[in-house]
């Protein structure tokens, strides 16, 4: 057994066609090559494929009839995939030409205006995402802002990462990627008004990427998020501005940005009004730190907001929080399902897929933070374990976490693959906190789970370890010796000890 405490490294976090149809196998000039796919996104084209409409079919379902703009983040699909899946759902059944792609600047030095990609295609696993000609060059000459700087996008992921949910949903709509270099107020308001010009009477829909703060706590993020998407939904340019504004000069530890996507939401906010929208709807908010068990104290936000026609009002109900249980009361059946049903889930959407579920439907009992284990049995063997033991984090989380982490980065075994995961036993154990005893002889073989540290070096065993292997109290805590890489008998002095208890269960218990 294994405990995890750093996050999930294999995504980065960052913490990303005919003529006729969009997509195919012709290739068009100045194709704009994927330069972030297998990083911020699967680079098997099936296997891309399966990950957007996953992430589609599990979005928020379509409130919005009118859609004429979306807010969506841009990090990695394992992070942010499904809150920016929540925004593309509520524009799905619109039949769309163009999309203009709203990206923010990354790379570019250089880039103080506004780089418009003018012809060719973005390309992706799926295909080649042809760019609509007349639209960009339309922009190029209505806007001074803009110029023809293809090399300014070459290494942007803003846009990039929206491309793949645009060939699944909108296979007939061309793209127009639009990089803007400094949330520039004045500048995004030129912009927007000349897309407002130029898409008036066109099936377009327009597309602001953009993360929300870096790098604060969690609950910090969660507090900075919120004001920032609620302002976000009013549509005041000037209003989000002097919001962003205030919120950065407030003392938020670790805060270095309330929306690395300013510009392209300014942009957005100004065009959307010139096409007649009217209010804003927060469709769905979650942090690094709601999708993956990590470092809570550092965490990255995602908001999706959509920009509607007609009557209503800014809308952000999304950001109301379920109440989770107030204490670790004992899980019931149907919990215990649930978590084991989460942790299959998880393995598997990350073998074949590259991402994880949310966990936002489980139960509000599993919001409650603890830690866990996930083992994995192969016919009764050992086939992985890994734990998370700090109680910072739901526990529904950490155990989907927990079950990717075994799965593939136990280095005991080769990582699993997706065949072997339907002969695989799943066994869950959800943690007490850990209490520290003054002496080995508190240990009550069976029932306590036990951590020892000692010259800088930990290892810890499960409950139900010692029972398995049959062994007494004294081998018990020499094969823990030998696991931190100590000697055997160095529990006799100068170390230190832990206890937890655990609510073991397993998948054949509830077949």
């Amino acid at each position: 057994m294994k405990t995890m405490r750093t996050q999930l490294y294999i995504l980065p976090l960052l913490l990303a066609c005919c003529i006729n149809s969009g997509i195919g196998e012709q290739k068009a000039p100045e194709t704009r090559p994927p330069a972030w796919a297998g990083q911020f996104y699967p680079s098997d084209r099936a296997q891309l494929k399966l990950a957007v409409r996953q992430l589609v079919e599990d979005a928020v379902p379509a409130r919005v009839k009118t859609p004429i703009a979306l807010v969506v983040p841009h990090a990695g699909y394992l992070y942010s995939g499904q809150i920016a899946a929540d925004g593309y759902r509520q524009a799905a059944a619109g039949n769309y030409d163009v999309v203009v792609i709203l990206g923010t600047n990354h790379v570019s030095e250089a880039l103080n205006g506004i780089s418009v990609y003018p012809r060719g295609a973005y390309r992706t696993p799926l295909g080649d995402a042809i760019v609509d000609e007349a639209v960009a060059g339309a922009l190029l000459a209505e806007d001074p802002d803009c110029s023809a700087d293809t090399a300014a996008q070459a290494k942007e992921h803003s846009i990039e990462v929206q491309v793949p949910f645009i060939q699944h949903l909108f296979p007939a709509a061309r793209i127009v990627p639009v990089m803007i270099g400094r949330p520039d107020p004045e500048m995004c308001a030129r912009l927007g008004r000349a897309l407002g010009r130029i898409l008036k009477g066109r099936r377009a829909l327009i597309v602001a990427s953009s993360d929300l703060s870096h790098f604060p706590g969690y609950q910090d993020a969660v507090d900075v998020d919120r004001q920032t998407l609620e302002s976000v939904a009013g549509m005041d340019p000037g209003g989000f501005d002097a919001k962003i504004s205030a919120l950065m000069s407030q003392y938020y530890r670790g805060l270095g940005t309330c929306a690395c996507g300013a510009g392209p939401i300014l942009a957005a906010m100004s065009a959307s009004k010139a096409l007649g929208a009217t209010y804003g709807v927060v469709m769905s908010y979650a942090n690094s730190g709601d999708v993956v068990a990590g470092d809570r104290s550092r965490v990255v936000g995602y908001g999706s907001v959509v920009f509607a026609a007609g009557p209503g009002e800014p809308d952000v109900k999304a950001l109301s929080r379920p109440a989770r249980t107030a204490t670790a009361t004992p899980l019931q059946p149907d919990e215990k399902k649930a978590l084991l049903r989460f942790a299959r889930s998880s393995l598997e959407r990350y073998l074949s897929a590259g991402i994880m579920p949310l966990g936002r439907s489980l139960p509000s009992r599993l919001q409650y933070p603890q830690g866990a284990f996930v083992t994995l049995k192969q016919e009764g063997r050992l086939r992985g374990c890994i734990g998370y033991m700090a109680e910072d984090t739901p526990v529904g989380v950490a155990a989907g976490y927990m079950a990717v982490q075994a799965g593939v980065n136990d280095s005991r075994f080769p990582p699993v693959s997706l065949k072997e995961l339907a002969g695989l036993e799943i066994e869950i154990s959800v943690l007490t906190p850990m209490k520290p005893i003054s002496e080995p002889r508190q240990i009550v073989l069976g029932r306590d789970g036990v951590a020892i540290q000692k010259a800088g070096r930990s290892a810890v065993f499960l409950p139900q370890v010692a029972t398995e292997q049959k062994w007494s109290l004294t081998e018990m805590l020499e094969n823990l010796c030998v696991k931190a890489g100590l000697p055997s008998d160095a529990w006799k002095s100068g170390a230190q000890f832990r206890i937890f208890q655990a609510d073991v269960f397993s998948e054949h218990q509830f077949k």
